[in-house]
């Protein structure tokens, strides 16, 4: 139980609607930041416009998936005008007070710095990653389905990247009945792939194996679908890529060939947002837990 932890929660799409729910069921005291257009009426959850509105008592801010962008701006789809964060804001906050965000890039961890404050990404845990690896992989094969004309069963895919995320996508395409082919350099990943019966092709080889894919799903976020390889792929072909911005893809270059190509973020809190933002509850009241000892 997290004993009355004031919490700020400052924006988040509709898997922070999950955790809101699951925090007040473990007794947080809520103060909500960029959620106006929805009508929550719950013991212990307080609206507010003014991220300052007794910030000098909070235990923790949570922050979306995301982050902050570069101008402080986090996502609030539920809000009717910006949420910005502050590094004042962040030094308004008692000593104890931590920040935890999905993601970091350099302004939120930099700020976090200037403030003193221990700023945790959610994101960076194993577990939380392989847990969200599944509504992923959900996500890419209802793509798949949706923007295809042939059967997932049976088309050639080759999934780009063994990771948490390569794995998860690689099994539930295999058991569909796809034509699983994955590309790692790696050869632990190799042998793991032997073990799982999936085949496995060395990502040099990728300009060789394009033209007998129908589906690219790529995990892996550097240049790795170019030119070379793009200029070999059937031009009924799909390229799916779940990597963070910017991607593997050089999407200008498949459109110029005629290839869909969709750059895929955010699909869990797309196509399963409950069971994605149960996840994030749940680490993130591990995180509290182990961060805060309340008296």
């Amino acid at each position: 139980m997290l004993n009355g932890m004031k919490i700020l929660i400052a924006g988040g799409d509709a898997r922070y609607i999950e955790v809101i729910d699951m925090l007040t069921e473990h007794n947080a005291q809520l103060y909500l930041a960029g959620f106006s257009q929805l009508n929550i009426n719950k013991q212990g959850v307080t609206k507010v416009n003014d991220l300052h509105q007794n910030i000098e008592n909070m235990d923790a801010i949570v922050l979306p998936v995301a982050g902050i962008d570069d101008e402080g701006n986090v996502e609030a789809p539920y809000s009717d005008k910006p949420v910005k964060i502050t590094d004042v804001l962040f030094k308004k906050t008692p000593d104890h007070c931590r920040i935890y965000s999905g993601t970091a890039k350099h302004q939120l961890k930099e700020m976090a710095k200037s403030a003193n404050r221990k700023l945790t990404t959610l994101f960076s845990r194993d577990d939380l990653a392989i847990y969200n690896s599944i509504p992923t992989a959900e996500g890419a094969l209802k793509l798949a389905i949706e923007n295809t004309k042939e059967t997932v069963h049976g088309s050639t895919i080759t999934v780009l990247g063994f990771g948490r995320v390569g794995v998860t996508v690689a099994r539930l395409f295999s058991a569909v009945g796809a034509n699983v082919t994955v590309a790692v350099r790696k050869k632990s990943a190799f042998a793991r792939l032997y073990e799982l019966g999936i085949e496995a092709i060395d990502m040099t080889d990728l300009e060789q194996h394009a033209s007998k894919t129908d589906i690219f799903i790529n995990t892996i976020p550097t240049p790795v679908l170019t030119n070379s390889i793009l200029i070999k792929m059937k031009r009924s072909g799909l390229i799916i890529d779940l990597a963070s911005k910017p991607g593997g893809t050089d999407f200008n270059f498949a459109k110029q060939q005629g290839i869909h190509a969709l750059h895929a973020l955010g699909l869990p809190g797309k196509t399963a947002p409950k069971t994605a933002g149960r996840i994030i509850a749940t680490i993130l009241q591990d995180e509290l837990l182990s961060d805060h000892t309340i008296d």
